[in-house]
């Protein structure tokens, strides 16, 4: 579970993310990423009901991404906002192949060293 510091809760500063954004999108997750203002990165993962009908399987996305972006954080070579939004390919990709894409995603926007 990502810290509470590096989680965007309000609604303003998501949408700020969302419309301000560079993005990357490919058939499982987009992502879009705003310079931070702090001293260190923010995420926000979104996962709707487009991806999943059921609950259980929209949490097992979020969960799973979530766990990739905590672990990738301290790779980040410049601290980011960061919007990442499931598709619906995700849920039947497994951990690897979700962080694969999410790395993807970071290297390809410029913030993993």
């Amino acid at each position: 579970m990502l810290a509470k510091k590096h989680r965007i809760s309000k609604k303003k500063e998501v949408e700020t993310v969302f419309k301000g954004g560079r993005s990357s999108f490919d058939g499982v997750l987009g992502v879009k990423l705003l310079p931070a203002v702090q001293p260190y990165s923010r995420f926000v993962i979104v996962v709707s009901t487009k991806v999943s009908k059921k609950a259980v399987e929209r949490n097992e996305v979020k969960r799973r991404l979530s766990e990739a972006c905590r672990l990738l954080v301290p790779d980040f070579k410049k601290d980011s906002d960061c919007f990442v939004l499931a598709l619906p390919g995700s849920v039947q990709k497994t951990y690897r192949e979700l962080e694969q894409s999410l790395r993807g995603h970071f290297k390809k926007l410029g913030v993993l060293k």
